[in-house]
């Protein structure tokens, strides 16, 4: 996994004290059938402090019988013991496998005393997955092996699992420190509607097996998850277990696992189901109704755990659902004060203040500065998967960086993305990860104009890469009819040098935005170069107005002191 320098891994440990700080991730999914193009997709962002942006490989492997596999944790890289190897692993890219099953997650936390005890941790459980998988619903039976055999080791986790064909959420915790075990839930988004989880688990309650339920199944049966009608799968004990420490007494069919092991509060509302609601309300407008519920104020009035659009989503909609800042909304974060004047959706940490005795929040967008990186999955099952699936990825923050597309199948991982290419700890001039927060930092000084300029590569390229796979798909299938592995090679060759044409282009974008915005100035432009005079000498840069907003804040604060004397 992840190698991290001693002193990363101790500041990770202090920041774990404050959920908040460190657990913070959002994934929204979307159905085959309610996407435009048949796909389906799942996002994720790998958001906290101490977390680089890289972009992780695995070779698919043989092993002889016997092999064991070394468990670190994927957030500290804490060794935590060793399992048994697979005899066979499948190629891993990311958080995506060469059967286009992809994973992502979000940490609710949940009950403190259930943190567990086992030695697969969250992290650990995705990209062994991941290697031994070739659809979704092979993924969560591996993993409820896997939990039961060796037990789980974090805290309360969400995650988004999906293949060309379906999209499921999974939610589990453990057991506490004297059972090393986990009890869990996990649901198939029905095709035609989307979901999404942000730090909050989301699933409540459930239809439970028996002989006039066909769709839901425990795990001591979970052989039958491959039967295309189950679309619920639990832990057999998720209830008794709630029962006999004290979490729940009603009848089975009021069980419901987020009331039981991580009950909503305020900041669960806001800080984390606000950021779904946000996605749903972008694509349902009966979905505002919600509004008070995101906001905390209404935290009985719970949403869906999955809903229907109103019209079928493309990548494009999914990219502008992960960018969000709430605009248009009470929470907009470019409206109050704290945006300053130049309307920066961004609050510095810690999240919560205090003044006068009353406790007060700044807002967790989806899209955030504290970004590792993030993707869109995209699953297509009407090519092959080395074909089909896709990877758009990138590093930092969503809004203000660019997604470039890795191939499912690709066998080499592009420079600009490799593990150990710097740190975050040591700074490298090939590194994405360095160079997109060179940019993203300098913008969030003067964000309204700036991150317009940012916007416009943003959407070139990203536009660029979407009209260029449609060429790359029918290439790549004719050569994949033929002969497989040149197929293969082919769109590692295309994944790699896209993601070095989006490094180029940011670097030319990071140096036109320092000329052009160097000291608070704003360079003149003519015909896509900056303006000289008959003489060669620069034009006298634009110097624009302060906002009236923030004029009137100005004169209000200090304004006898600055008042000129007439």
């Amino acid at each position: 996994m992840k190698k991290r320098s001693i002193i990363t891994i101790i500041i990770a440990i202090i920041l774990s004290v404050n959920y908040n700080n460190l657990q913070a991730c959002t994934n929204f999914l979307v159905s085959k059938g309610a996407s435009a193009t048949g796909s389906t997709f799942i996002s994720y962002s790998a958001d906290s402090h101490v977390l680089y942006g890289e972009l992780y490989f695995w070779a698919a492997a043989k092993y002889p019988a016997g092999t064991m596999l070394k468990i670190y944790e994927w957030d500290t890289n804490k060794y935590l013991g060793e399992i048994a190897q697979a005899a066979e692993t499948y190629r891993v890219i990311g958080n995506m496998n060469e059967h286009s099953v992809a994973i992502g997650e979000t940490t609710y936390g949940g009950r403190h005393e259930l943190a567990g005890s086992g030695i697969i941790d969250y992290g650990s459980l995705i990209y062994i997955a991941l290697q031994r998988s070739r659809t979704a619903r092979e993924a969560i039976k591996i993993m409820c092996r896997l939990l039961s055999t060796y037990g789980y080791a974090s805290e309360g986790e969400s995650f988004s699992i999906s293949d060309p064909n379906e999209v499921w959420i999974f939610e589990m915790i453990g057991k506490g420190k004297t059972d090393k075990g986990a009890v869990w839930v996990a649901v198939r988004i029905p095709d035609g509607y989307v979901s999404g989880h942000a730090n909050q688990a989301r699933i409540t309650t459930f239809p439970l097996e028996g002989k006039k339920v066909k769709n839901s199944i425990s795990s001591k049966n979970i052989d039958k998850i491959f039967n295309a009608e189950v679309e619920y799968v639990y832990a057999e004990d998720v209830i008794s277990f709630a029962r006999s420490a004290g979490y729940f007494s009603g009848a089975d069919a009021e069980f419901s696992f987020s009331d039981t092991y991580a009950p909503l509060d305020f900041s669960g509302a806001r800080a984390c189901e606000a950021r779904v609601w946000s996605f749903f309300k972008q694509v349902n407008n009966s979905m505002w109704q919600y509004e008070d519920y995101a906001m905390g104020h209404n935290q009985k009035n719970r949403m869906p755990l999955y809903i229907k659009p109103d019209k079928k989503l493309t990548l494009e909609d999914v990219k502008i659902a992960m960018r969000d800042h709430y605009e248009g909304t009470k929470m907009d974060m470019t409206k109050d004060i704290g945006a300053g004047a130049y309307k920066c959706p961004y609050r510095w940490r810690p999240m919560d203040f205090e003044f006068e005795g009353e406790t007060y929040v700044h807002e967790r967008a989806t899209a955030t500065q504290q970004t590792g990186f993030w993707f869109i999955a995209e699953g297509r099952s009407w090519l092959p998967n080395p074909i089909g699936g896709i990877l758009w990825f990138s590093v930092d923050d969503a809004a203000t960086s660019i997604l470039t597309p890795v191939y499912c199948s690709a066998t080499k991982v592009p420079e600009i993305f490799e593990v150990g290419n710097g740190d975050l700890l040591t700074y490298s001039e090939t590194s994405a990860f360095w160079l997109f927060n060179r940019v993203t930092n300098f913008a969030y000084s003067y964000y309204d104009v700036m991150s317009a300029d940012i916007r416009k590569v943003q959407k070139n390229f990203e536009n660029e890469s979407e009209k260029m796979i449609e060429e790359i798909d029918k290439k790549a299938a004719s050569i994949y009819a033929e002969n497989q592995d040149e197929a293969i090679n082919y769109l590692t060759e295309f994944s790699l040098q896209r993601a070095q044409e989006l490094f180029n282009r940011w670097k030319k974008l990071d140096a036109y935005l320092l000329v052009k915005y160097m000291d608070g100035n704003v360079k003149i432009e003519k015909d896509g170069k900056f303006e000289r005079t008959e003489e060669n000498y620069p034009v006298q840069p634009a110097h624009p107005q302060l906002p009236e907003f923030w004029i009137k804040k100005i004169v209000e604060d200090n304004g006898e002191v600055l008042k000129v004397v007439k």
